[in-house]
């Protein structure tokens, strides 16, 4: 949330191109020249949003952003305390108009460009990269925006509309971006019209947010409406894919494992044939060969050829995090991954069951202050599908670590695999990569492309891949 300068504009033509039913109290001519929701970051000629969050109220920074220079605020009342020469713009509630607010400012930068939207659970980041790799291929500037370029998958409002502004200002032509559920929820991408929105999947996650899984597909489902989309790309192995084709209010073209034949895959690459194309990615993992599908078929839309989709397919660069190969001399497969939801654990296992040697090892947690629920299933799904489960720790935060993991273990099966736990996540992971036999494929999954630790509220450093790979060293040294 940060402070962005624009190019200066009225406050009556802010209105106006944003679209929305607002009151102007006061100098409506007042020109601006910078946007905000955080009034420490506020300058001189700057309008201050005013967003009410579940812990503050941007309303009550207000005296802080006029000491500091603003010459308008947005509101959601009245203010008669406010200094006169200060613009009020009254609208019933600022979340849902601050979307269209920062496209307005930014002089409507996604116009300018082909937009891209990718939603789901599980999926989203590779989908993203595989299709940036096939428009670059295709001669497009593509910039791709989501889990790996930001504190957050989808930007707030006012950061999202700067960031595409600044875009176009550098001649980039393709966004592609992930778009969460609470990104739809707070509005975050009003002001957007994607060319292209696709569906990945829906599976159990953000339960804390969104309360049930109903009112989670809701959310997703704003996606694939005619104000935010002009065609819907959908996965129809999903069952919530299916609904949203069935229901589809906009042009819609679906994918599906059904239409591929010929899939060969490893722990660097997976092959397919689809609709007469060979197709080969340089990513491991089952599920890889879904997010291609969802990809290539987003780029048909797009209208790149069968060859370039071909050729950018095979250039894919390794995605950080996810099915991520760490390479050692000593015969063990080592993979880290995200998957930190259960579906996502489930398909995670079923790809490595397929391709591993021997015995599959899973180093796994679960978050804290997240979905309680999926704790005690992704527990079972580990313990049904592995041979070795290590139950760690996964950013705590404010909870305590060790009841995260008691609550993870009571989902286990037993008599399925052999299950323990250590809390301290180096330590699980050393644990695993030490105790492989030569064959072994250990998965250490949840963080993936992740390099800090959050507990209590302070950020550790800890990569799953860099401790993968000194112990690996470590291992190696070991057999000299």
């Amino acid at each position: 949330m940060t402070r962005h300068s624009v190019s200066p504009l009225t406050v009556d033509s802010l209105v106006m191109h944003a679209d929305i039913a607002a009151s102007i109290v006061g100098n409506k001519n007042t020109v601006f020249s910078g946007i905000t929701q955080d009034s420490r970051n506020v300058e001189p000629g700057d309008i201050l949003c005013c967003i009410r969050g579940e812990s503050f109220d941007g309303h009550q920074f207000i005296p802080e952003a006029v000491k500091r220079g603003a010459v308008a605020v947005l509101v959601d009342h009245y203010d008669d305390s406010i200094e006169s020469s200060v613009v009020q713009i009254v609208v019933p509630d600022v979340r849902p108009v601050l979307g269209r607010v920062a496209s307005a400012a930014f002089r409507h930068p996604a116009s300018s460009l082909k937009m891209v939207g990718i939603t789901g659970t599980n999926g989203k980041t590779t989908t993203a990269s595989i299709l940036g790799s096939l428009l670059t291929t295709h001669g497009g500037s593509v910039h791709v925006m989501g889990t790996l370029t930001g504190a957050r998958t989808t930007p707030e409002s006012i950061d999202l509309h700067a960031q595409l502004r600044s875009c176009v200002d550098a001649g980039v032509d393709h966004v592609v971006m992930e778009v969460s559920s609470h990104a739809l929820e707070h509005h975050r991408v009003d002001g957007i019209v994607f060319d292209v929105a696709v569906f990945t999947n829906l599976g159990h996650d953000h339960l804390d947010f969104h309360g049930t899984m109903e009112n989670y597909f809701a959310a997703k489902r704003k996606l694939f409406i005619s104000e935010r989309a002009r065609v819907a790309v959908v996965n129809t192995d999903d069952s919530y894919g299916r609904r949203l084709q069935t229901e589809a209010v906009v042009p819609t073209s679906s994918y599906s494992l059904s239409n591929v034949s010929d899939v060969a895959v490893t722990a660097s690459s997976v092959s397919f044939t689809w609709k007469s194309l060979a197709v080969h990615l340089p990513i491991g993992g089952s599920f890889a060969v879904m997010n291609a599908l969802a990809a290539i078929t987003a780029a048909r839309e797009l209208g790149v050829p069968d060859g370039r989709i071909v050729s950018g397919c095979a250039s894919v660069q390794t995605v950080p995090g996810r099915f991520e190969s760490v390479p050692n001399d000593v015969d063990i497969d080592v993979v880290v991954d995200f998957a930190h939801t259960p579906e996502a654990l489930q398909g995670l296992l079923v790809s490595a069951r397929e391709i591993a040697r021997a015995g599959l090892i899973v180093v796994f947690g679960c978050g804290g202050d997240r979905d309680h629920a999926k704790r005690p299933l992704m527990g079972g799904i580990a313990s049904r599908g592995a041979d070795i489960v290590i139950v760690t720790s996964d950013n705590p935060r404010s909870e305590d670590p060790e009841r995260i993991v008691a609550e993870v273990m009571s989902g286990v099966v037993v008599n399925h695999a052999l299950v323990s736990s250590i809390v301290n996540r180096e330590k699980a992971i050393e644990s695993a990569i030490l105790g492989a036999k030569r064959g072994d494929m250990v998965v250490i999954a949840g963080k993936g492309h992740e390099t800090t630790q959050e507990i209590n509220g302070v950020m550790t450093p800890s990569s799953d891949v860099a401790i993968a790979a000194k112990t690996l060293r470590v291992r190696e040294e070991k057999t000299k």
